[in-house]
């Protein structure tokens, strides 16, 4: 495209030409979900040669951009747009639905507010690690950060459980920070950065799902997972044969890459998630009912400490596993019952003050009757 061009349509649109500019060919985004560029920088798209091309476009600038965001339409002769004829300006959410002239014409995007992009929110925090940054972040580490990550990850499922939308948004900002503090320490010393992180995960979602980046054919989630696993299984294979497993002297299993500090109930789902996946389950949910019976009666039976603890490991472990069977998230199950029990249980101690009384004077009976009209509300 001519240079001379873009300050033309910049004289149009009676606009500075902006100190940094994104200029693509709008046929690159055909295919597209979200913008490739980041929201901070104005962006000027060429060559939106048709109502339909508009229509995407709409839809793939509305995954970042407000409704409400306006942009210019700059009209030109067809192809070549030698010469700016006009322009008008639109709410994004119009775009492509009112009358559209099917020559050539540009779509500048004007810039978000500072700190919409991710390239931003990675400036800032290697600002916080920089030597005029801020005392705490320069001093961290990543196993003094490791507390942070779990504190974060725990109310990022606090705000997912609670169904509170702004709360979610909130939490996955501080979860997102964490990992690009970590990765900020690690590019610091030499290991590896942000890019790295990025492209590795990229790179990972793209082999592992063949079937959509790929000529693989799947028939349902089943058959995902169970290629998913082949992949993984694949991906070990090679890892040993390149050397990675040799100080440990052997190769790794299909449960290896579990976490140990996973919690107990998402560990044990996780386990049987991958044996199932690869052929290691029950061929009918009747056989993990029966084991559910087998292990109460072992409880039943068991003579001592050790033993009762030992089968009540096993009862959990298999109603893990009856909850695998019905689609359920045995960690979220549970924690959906502590909230429910924890709800009920401040209704009979707001009951008992009511009462003018101690929860430790009043009987069983009487604090059961409290929960039971807690239960019918």
């Amino acid at each position: 495209m001519d240079f001379s061009l873009v300050a033309s349509i910049f004289d149009t649109l009676r606009i500075q030409p902006p100190s940094r500019l994104v200029l693509l060919d709008a046929r690159t985004l055909a295919g597209a979900h979200v913008p490739p560029f980041p929201p901070e920088f104005p962006a000027l798209l060429t060559d939106v040669d048709s109502p339909e091309l508009a229509a995407h476009l709409r839809e793939v600038l509305l995954a970042v951009y407000p409704r409400e965001h306006e942009i210019h339409l700059v009209e030109g002769q067809r192809h070549a747009l030698r010469k700016v004829e006009g322009s008008k300006v639109e709410r994004l959410s119009d775009l492509g639905l009112s009358t559209f002239d099917s020559g050539s014409t540009c779509l500048f995007i004007p810039a978000l507010a500072e700190g919409t992009a991710f390239e931003s929110f990675h400036e800032i925090v290697a600002h916080l690690r920089a030597p005029n940054g801020c005392p705490w972040d320069r001093e961290q580490t990543h196993q003094s950060l490791r507390t942070h990550l779990l504190e974060e990850s725990y109310e990022a499922l606090e705000a997912i459980d609670s169904g509170n939308f702004a709360s979610m948004c909130e939490e996955f900002g501080d979860l997102l920070l964490q990992i690009v503090l970590n990765a900020q320490i690690a590019s610091e010393e030499g290991q590896f950065t942000m890019n790295d992180v990025v492209k590795g995960i990229h790179d990972k979602i793209v082999r592992r799902h063949p079937h959509v980046f790929g000529d693989v054919e799947v028939d349902g989630v089943k058959d995902v997972l169970t290629n998913w696993e082949r992949l993984k299984e694949k991906e070990r294979e090679q890892k040993t044969e390149g050397g990675e497993q040799r100080a440990e002297k052997r190769e790794k299993g299909v449960l290896d890459g579990v976490p140990l500090s996973l919690p107990a109930l998402i560990q044990a789902q996780e386990y049987q998630n991958r044996a199932a996946r690869v052929g290691f389950d029950w061929p009918e949910i009747e056989g993990v009912l029966d084991k559910v019976r087998e292990e109460i009666e072992e409880i039943k039976a068991a003579q001592n400490l050790k033993e009762v603890t030992a089968e009540l490991g096993d009862l959990f472990f298999v109603l893990v596993n009856l909850a695998r069977w019905r689609n359920v998230d045995a960690e979220s199950a549970l924690r959906a019952t502590n909230l429910k029990f924890k709800k009920r249980f401040g209704y009979v101690e707001k009951g008992a003050k009511a009462q003018g009384r101690r929860l430790s004077d009043m009987t069983l009976e009487e604090m059961d009757a409290l929960w039971n009209e807690a239960k019918r509300m």
